[in-house]
């Protein structure tokens, strides 16, 4: 498999998009979201993702002049419209007013309405962190899961991230969808022509599959069974029912060029330490619990191997497969 340093991707990303359609700023937003989560080893939101954002950008299921605004302000809230583009420019302006607002009063929640795919969920939480801020960050994604008792995909994979910065060391950064799995990973073993292991989704019959591609067709399990459904609906709720945008069922699916444009939601809280108990003491609190949990030797805090894949991938690049570095050729010459 070839190798490519990462300012290799960035360049071909930028290029591949903005060939799709997109204007340049878009291009460059989108293009950092993916670079940063194929160097962190989260190939599912990677460079994976680029021919798919191409081909929605092509064919109008994500409008590539599309430039973000904010439609609602009131105190510590906001919404911004996405206005179908590629969520990266809207997520980004969403939580760079929060973390202001933030500042000003304590607190602040922004949503994005009429949004598309958001890449890694912690990604856009960074800025959170530089801030010395708590952030936590919700988006929904077309159906992929059934609501707890149900068997016809109803709810998305549901990502839910969050961010705690902390006084000397790199934040801890936690990032999970909802399903047992997220669902570029089947994504990417049915590009592979790879099977999955059981338990990770169901056939479009209700029965359990190693098939990517029948998984594809059929549905996610979530992760914790009832309870992961559950927490799936809390984030369509406060992604979508806030914000205005799609549920997971009135979207058509990512994997297909055909369909709907998917008008998701997003949304991101983000919280000052120094309006409650107070940012020494935040810090204070953090590291004794960092501390506890590192007296066992097998306990690995979140965010450091991600941290690790990207130091390592800024000096020696990443490997691409040669099917996905043939179509981002492709991409790069249309």
């Amino acid at each position: 498999m070839p190798t490519f340093t990462l300012s290799q991707l960035t360049d071909l990303s930028q290029r591949a998009l903005e060939n799709a359609g997109a204007r340049h700023e878009m291009a460059v937003a989108a293009t950092k979201a993916l670079v940063a989560a194929e160097a962190q080893g989260l190939s599912s939101h990677g460079m994976s993702r680029l021919p798919q954002y191409a081909l929605h950008l092509r064919n109008g299921r994500a409008d590539g002049n599309a430039v973000p605004v904010i439609v609602k302000s009131k105190g510590a809230t906001l919404l911004v419209d996405a206005g179908s583009g590629l969520a990266f420019p809207a997520c980004a302006l969403a939580v760079a007013e929060a973390i202001r607002r933030a500042r000003e009063s304590g607190v602040a929640f922004a949503g994005v309405t009429n949004s598309h795919h958001f890449g890694a969920a912690a990604y856009h939480l960074l800025p959170v962190a530089d801030a010395r801020m708590v952030g936590l960050a919700f988006g929904n994604s077309p159906a992929a899961m059934p609501a707890a008792g149900g068997t016809r995909p109803l709810f998305g994979t549901n990502p839910i991230a969050a961010v705690f910065p902390r006084r000397a060391a790199a934040p801890l950064t936690i990032d999970l969808s909802l399903s047992e799995v997220a669902r570029g990973k089947v994504m990417v073993a049915a590009r592979k022509g790879e099977p999955i292991p059981l338990g990770w989704a169901l056939d479009r019959q209700g029965m359990p599959t190693t098939d990517a591609n029948a998984a594809l067709a059929g549905s996610m399990l979530p992760m914790g069974g009832n309870k992961g459904a559950m927490l799936a609906l809390i984030v369509e709720l406060l992604a979508c029912a806030l914000t205005g945008a799609a549920f997971g069922f009135e979207a058509d699916t990512f994997f297909e060029g055909d369909g709907n444009r998917p008008r998701l939601g997003q949304a991101f809280l983000v919280i000052d330490s120094d309006a409650l108990a107070g940012r020494a003491a935040y810090f204070d609190r953090i590291e004794t619990l960092v501390a506890a949990m590192t007296e066992d030797p097998g306990v690995r805090l979140p965010g450091v191997r991600r941290d690790a894949l990207a130091a390592i991938a800024a000096r020696e690049g990443v490997e691409i497969s040669n099917d996905l570095a043939r179509e981002l050729a492709r991409l790069t010459d249309g």
